[in-house]
């Protein structure tokens, strides 16, 4: 092992693409992979129609790695195919199978002959994290499911939020897609409103493909591109407050051709919604040195609204995806902001580096947002701590969020309440 991390931020590949498959309606996971698998993958994720400890799963043991785990891959698919009902099986493979080659493809084949709805995803853990596995599940269910129909001006699919490794997933796209719906946009995110197969069927419809990452679904964009002629529009981070939520209206209506009034309108009625709470709560506003780690969507989100739409100082940002270093630079963008003090920004994944990172700036920082590992330090060195990456084990989130006009007063709303 070239490189030991304390406290990992992500899952493996199988985590990301269990994320995938439970967040699409009536999609049944089926684990290639050993006993403990499905359940270290689904700690923090919710079930959705099928999920979590209730996957079926062939739970290889001693006898599947001398011998190989076909035959026991086969008995795992026909038991699920008799007690669960699904629009569509998945296959994920963990590490026991990737390591011995089991041949899953020649029997995932046997079912589609058969003509069951079924798919192999190579999900082996050693392949990569959380990340890696959302974006190989995502591209295979739109190369494998998707059909070439006929464009709609107004509809677009939304990609880049990851579930479960965004703690705030599900309210974050319910927001953004209220936003949308109110400029006349149908929005595809395949995770929410009960959207299934059907939707990624249907998915080249789209007049646009919408990513909201600086570095996630190259591969993806490229599959719509070419097999579908679907451009893809990159938005680098998640949108949050009203600065960074318009910016990102107004670019996205000038890719769709929308009416400029019409778009003006609609933002027009959402900050001034915003910001006449800024108005009424301007008494409470405290003056923080803030400090934030977490997943680059969420870093850069927060920092540009607390910067530039509320006035906090930023000190230190450090960014905890494991993010090929061809896209740092674009990254580090995040330092941009309408401030005159721009952040530290820092790419480490390692709990015990970043906690060293912290103690740089313990003397200026008097508020630090993380993940539950931060806690430790934040307690440690005094500065209050407020949770708004994963990993968070401390509080339960339905459908909350912080992307948009309205999450903004949320995201708010938490860091008093919690003070």
């Amino acid at each position: 092992m070239s490189k030991c991390i304390e406290n990992p931020r992500t899952s493996c590949a199988l985590g990301g693409a269990l994320a995938v498959a439970t967040g699409v309606e009536r999609v049944i996971p089926i684990f290639h992979a050993g006993p403990g698998c499905g359940l270290q993958v689904s700690i923090g994720q919710k079930t959705g129609y099928i999920g979590g400890i209730g996957c079926p799963s062939t739970n290889m043991f001693e006898k599947e790695v001398v011998f190989g785990g076909i035959q026991r891959l086969r008995e795992t698919i026909e038991g699920s195919l008799e007690v669960m009902d699904g629009d569509l099986y998945v296959v994920l493979t963990g590490c026991t199978s990737g390591i011995i080659g089991d041949d899953v493809d020649s029997v995932v084949n046997e079912f589609k002959r058969k003509g069951v709805p079924i798919l192999n995803v190579q999900t082996s853990g050693f392949k990569g994290d959380t990340y890696y596995g959302y974006e190989i599940t995502l591209d295979a269910l739109v190369n494998a499911l998707t059909e070439t129909s006929p464009k709609k001006e107004k509809t677009i699919n939304l990609f880049g939020i990851v579930p479960h490794q965004d703690i705030f997933w599900q309210g974050n796209f319910e927001e953004l897609t209220r936003i949308l719906n109110k400029l006349g946009i149908k929005v595809n995110t395949f995770f929410t409103e009960h959207q299934g197969i059907e939707t990624i069927k249907k998915s080249s419809e789209a007049a646009l493909n919408v990513v909201l990452s600086p570095w996630l679904l190259k591969d993806l964009a490229e599959t719509y591109q070419n097999k579908f002629d679907v451009d893809t529009y990159r938005y680098p981070g998640l949108p949050i407050g009203p600065t960074a939520t318009s910016k990102f209206i107004r670019e996205l209506s000038e890719k769709l051709n929308l009416d400029r009034n019409d778009v003006e309108k609609v933002i027009e009625e959402e900050e001034d919604y915003v910001y006449s709470h800024f108005e009424r709560n301007i008494g409470v506003v405290s003056n923080y040195r803030f400090i934030i780690v977490g997943d680059a969507n969420t870093v850069i989100g927060v920092t540009k609204f607390l910067a530039n739409d509320y006035s906090q100082v930023p000190l230190l940002a450090v960014i905890t995806d494991d993010i090929p270093k061809v896209y740092h630079a674009k990254i580090e963008e995040v330092a941009n902001l309408e401030y005159g003090r721009k952040p530290k920004v820092v790419f480490e994944t390692d709990k015990w580096k970043i906690s060293e990172l912290i103690r740089e700036f313990e003397d200026e920082a008097t508020l630090l947002m993380g993940s539950s590992f931060e806690k430790e330090i934040g307690n440690e060195l005094d500065i209050f701590t407020t949770l708004v990456s994963y990993p968070n084990t401390e509080t339960f989130i339905i459908n909350k969020g912080y992307a948009g006009y309205r999450g903004c007063l949320t995201f708010l709303e938490d860091l008093y309440n919690n003070n």
